[in-house]
């Protein structure tokens, strides 16, 4: 790819385009490198690297260019010296484990992406089904707030909130009159759904798609969880040990 081109690639637009996301930093580009080793996609990867960090050990295709060169490629206002060119994974990873599903309708933020990432590979067994109009995930902010679990956790983009229905035969969501998350029934479900930050799911399409409601008991001193915040809880519950 053109160096010109690479320079593109912090808007969506682009990154659609020409098919491939920036990665920035030491540790990202370790845990990369790390998930390269078993998939072939990532392997084509290439490194950009300044001179203080020309003898970094990669299994990439390596380019050595100007302090002035990583600040135009850069995300960061102090670049560390290193980013990696990655393809976009043409189709997703399998999840081990059960392979449970969380999907997330319409979601805005990318830290909450990010953590929610980060949540998901920790724990393993789950894929990242996103719906239309939901944030990038290959946007800079998400790949930092993942902390590289961008490449370890399934994901699936642009997948329509109907046809959920098609593909699994029970879905939770989160309410505030649901069961409790506690209950036998929550780790019965297959798919679950989680709505935009703001504005949730809607109530028609809700019951379009018989999605059971559960809820995370609280004090009742506020009025909602942050959404991160209730994935890590949800995700924390279905893989704790039973008795």
């Amino acid at each position: 790819m053109k160096f010109d081109d690479i320079k593109k690639l912090h808007q969506k637009k682009y990154r659609a385009e020409f098919g491939h996301f920036l990665v920035e930093g030491e540790h990202l580009v370790l845990e990369l490198q790390k998930a390269a080793a078993h998939n072939p996609q990532l392997q084509r990867s290439a490194l950009y690297v300044t001179q203080t960090h020309a003898q970094w050990e990669s299994p990439f295709r390596t380019h050595v260019i100007s302090d002035r060169q990583m600040a135009q490629i850069a995300d960061t206002k102090t670049p560390q010296g290193i980013v990696a060119l990655v393809p976009i994974p043409d189709t997703p990873a399998e999840a081990s484990g059960t392979g449970r599903a969380v999907y997330l309708h319409e979601i805005q933020d990318p830290g909450n992406l990010g953590t929610i990432l980060r949540t998901l590979s920790w724990f393993g067994g789950f894929r990242c089904l996103l719906s239309p109009g939901s944030v990038d995930p290959y946007n800079p902010k998400v790949v930092r707030a993942s902390m590289g679990a961008i490449f370890h956790a399934p994901l699936e983009l642009d997948v329509p909130l109907a046809s959920l229905s098609d593909r699994f035969t029970r879905i939770a969501c989160l309410d505030m009159q649901g069961d409790p998350l506690h209950s036998p029934d929550f780790g019965g479900c297959d798919c679950y759904l989680f709505g935009n930050e703001a504005r949730g799911v809607p109530r028609d399409q809700l019951g379009a798609l018989g999605a059971q409601p559960f809820t995370i008991p609280g004090s009742g001193a506020i009025e909602s969880l942050n959404l991160a915040a209730t994935v890590n809880m949800c995700a924390y519950e279905l893989s704790r040990p039973r008795r």
